[in-house]
C-alpha cells in the first residue's frame, strides 16, 4: 500500500489488572491513503481514543503493528517514535493541551522551536493570523476563551504542516456554534494543507464531513463506510 500513510495491522489491545483481563481492542485492520479524511466513530467507551493514541505510537499495542509513513512505530524505540511524530504528525484535543505558562505566540512555536527552525516567530504568527487571532498573540491561554484557545490549538497543530492531523474529540468541550467554526476551520486548514486527517468523534454529523467513517463498537470495527457526497 504505497499511496498509504497509516496502516493499522490486526492491533489488538488488552489490560490486565487483579479483576481479570479487559480487551479494548479486538483485531483493528485499515489503512489510511494521503489526504484522506477519515472518522473514527463509537460510542463513549468502544475504544476510539485508544486506537487513535496507538496510531500515534502514545500507547503499545499488545500485538498487532501500525506503520506510519512506512515505518513500523513499534519497531522502533520511544526516542525515534517521538522524532517521527514531530515530524509527520499534527494533535489536536478535545481539552487544547496548551501550555499556561506561554502565549498564544509561544504555543504555536513551540513545535517549531523544537524542531530548530529560524523562522519559528514568523511562522507561528502568520499561522495564528490564519485562524484570526492577530490580536491575540500575546494573550495567555486562561484569558482565552474555549475557542480561541482551540484556534491556538489548530494553529499549533497546522504550522508544522503534517502529514497527518490527529485530532480527538476537537468539538467537545465547546458550545454548537463555536464547534461548528471550529470545525469549518479545521477542514478549511486540512484542504489549504493537503493534510490525511483523522477525526475521532461521536457525533454522525462531524462525521458525515470526511470522505471515509469507520465505526467501532466494543473494541471491534463494525463498519467501514464511504461518506456520500
Amino acid at each position: 500500500m504505497s499511496d498509504s500513510i497509516i496502516s493499522v495491522e490486526h492491533v489488538f489491545k488488552a489490560v490486565t489488572d487483579s479483576t481479570g483481563t479487559l480487551e479494548i481492542l479486538s483485531d483493528i485492520d485499515f489503512a489510511l491513503k494521503r489526504q484522506e479524511t477519515v472518522a473514527i466513530v463509537g460510542a463513549s467507551g468502544s475504544g476510539k481514543s485508544t486506537l487513535l493514541s496507538i496510531m500515534a505510537g502514545l500507547d503499545t499495542p499488545s500485538s498487532g503493528t501500525v506503520r506510519l509513513a512506512g515505518q513500523d512505530l513499534f519497531a522502533i524505540d520511544e526516542d525515534a517514535r517521538a522524532a517521527l511524530r514531530a515530524r509527520q504528525v499534527g494533535f489536536v484535543f478535545q481539552s487544547f493541551q496548551l501550555l499556561g505558562s506561554l502565549t498564544a505566540l509561544e504555543n504555536v512555536m513551540l513545535p517549531l522551536e523544537l524542531d530548530g527552525r529560524k523562522d519559528a516567530r514568523s511562522a507561528a504568527t502568520e499561522m495564528l493570523g490564519r485562524v484570526g487571532l492577530s490580536q491575540r498573540l500575546n494573550a495567555y491561554p486562561k484569558v482565552l476563551s474555549g475557542g480561541e484557545q482551540q484556534r491556538v490549538a489548530l494553529a499549533r497543530a497546522f504550522v508544522v504542516h503534517p502529514a497527518v492531523l490527529l485530532a480527538d474529540e476537537p468539538t467537545g468541550s465547546l458550545d454548537f456554534a463555536t464547534g461548528e467554526k471550529i470545525m469549518e476551520l479545521m477542514f478549511d486548514l486540512n484542504r489549504e494543507q493537503g493534510t490525511t486527517l483523522v477525526l475521532v468523534t461521536h457525533d454522525r454529523a462531524i462525521a458525515a464531513r470526511c470522505s471515509r467513517s469507520i465505526t467501532i463498537e466494543a473494541g471491534r470495527v463494525l463498519m467501514e463506510a464511504l461518506v456520500e457526497s
